[in-house]
């Protein structure tokens, strides 16, 4: 991670390669996963419209991306991760949680099939050398695992314009690739994916050519830099888990997913403990919709009548929706009453118990 960390005496925070660049536009920066990173530029509120209605670009460097390589890659892989890889087509993304032997989250990751022996995870920043050691710990003694985050930086370009953007800035087309493919072009790997709900792209760039292709998106006039506040908002109105809040290593990815993202057709870490809680529910992950725009925080109680049945693990107001909303952790009931209460600053808000998205007129599939 050498290239991609510059410490700090003061703070001890790691900083992307796109840190001055951040500064000379006067973001708001904040620690995030032990990064310095850029919270909000002009606004956490604009930048979120921007993102929804034309086309925002990310600093997503802080990312990690290990490439696992050899004949048993596959199988390896297959037991390491929740999601079927042996049914995957080359150039195809998919989105998998890696478990501990309890069934826990040890963390939620993308899977990019390079070639018949040669996949990428990109996994999330706080979790990188636990995913590598845990990825390393168990594979086959031919099956090769290689942490190359210190050799990409990566841009996520999104919104409903990106496809427009991109295809005037690339050497080739990306009118071709379908949600959750990838394509490589040139030196650059691009992949229709995103944490936004919009139609989007994510860019792995080479780490000296990281701040041109920064430069590149931005002159572009229907390109603004998002810095991660609109990150959260954004991921917060589709739905989306962040690892730490809805998914932890002590908690099962069924009590968010239930059977999404699991193929429990074949072995993987963790699988047994994963049925039980399948089978015998402890906790659940809910949305709940306010009629205010009183957010509720991380650590709010939840209540059903005067009982305590959980906590808030994400919330904020919605600025597409303009009211609050969270995600919770609850005790599991077979049926939910449709409205909770949650108590913000000693004061009980009454919230809907909604599904997911919260938002739905995403243009990701699009």
């Amino acid at each position: 991670m050498s290239s991609l960390i510059y410490l700090t005496h003061k703070q001890q925070m790691n900083k992307t390669i796109l840190h001055n660049q951040h500064i000379n536009l006067g973001a708001r920066m904040g620690e995030f996963g032990g990064w310095d990173m850029p919270i909000q530029y002009d606004g956490i509120i604009k930048e979120h419209h921007q993102t929804r209605n034309i086309c925002s670009v990310f600093d997503i460097c802080h990312m990690g991306e290990i490439e696992v390589i050899g004949k048993n890659a596959e199988v390896d892989l297959n037991r390491l991760l929740t999601a079927d890889i042996s049914s995957m087509s080359i150039n195809q993304v998919r989105y998998s949680f890696m478990l501990n032997d309890q069934g826990g989250v040890i963390d939620d990751l993308t899977v990019y099939k390079i070639d018949i022996d040669h996949f990428m995870l990109v996994v999330n920043a706080a979790t990188i050398e636990v995913d590598f050691q845990w990825i390393l710990n168990n594979l086959s003694p031919s099956t090769k695992a290689i942490n190359v985050s210190d050799e990409y930086g990566k841009i996520d370009v999104q919104g409903p314009k990106s496809k427009e953007i991109l295809n005037k800035l690339l050497n080739g087309s990306v009118d071709d690739l379908s949600y959750f493919r990838f394509k490589k072009i040139d030196n650059l790997i691009v992949s229709r994916t995103g944490y936004t709900g919009e139609l989007g792209y994510e860019i792995y760039i080479p780490l000296n050519d990281v701040n041109n292709w920064w430069n590149m998106l931005l002159e572009s006039s229907l390109c603004k830099p998002g810095g991660l506040g609109a990150r959260d908002t954004l991921r917060l109105e589709m739905g989306y888990p962040l690892y730490g809040h809805e998914l932890t290593h002590d908690l099962s990815p069924t009590s968010f997913s239930e059977r999404a993202f699991i193929n429990f057709n074949k072995d993987f870490i963790g699988k047994n403990n994963v049925l039980k809680e399948l089978n015998n529910p402890s906790k659940k992950i809910i949305g709940l919709k306010f009629n205010s725009k009183r957010a509720a925080r991380e650590g709010d109680s939840v209540f059903l009548g005067n009982d305590k049945i959980g906590i808030i693990t994400s919330g904020s107001i919605s600025p597409s929706l303009e009211r609050a909303i969270a995600i919770a952790k609850v005790n599991y009931y077979e049926t939910f009453d449709s409205v909770l209460s949650v108590k913000i600053r000693d004061k009980n808000y009454l919230a809907e118990v909604c599904s997911f998205p919260f938002y739905k007129d995403g243009t990701a599939r699009n």
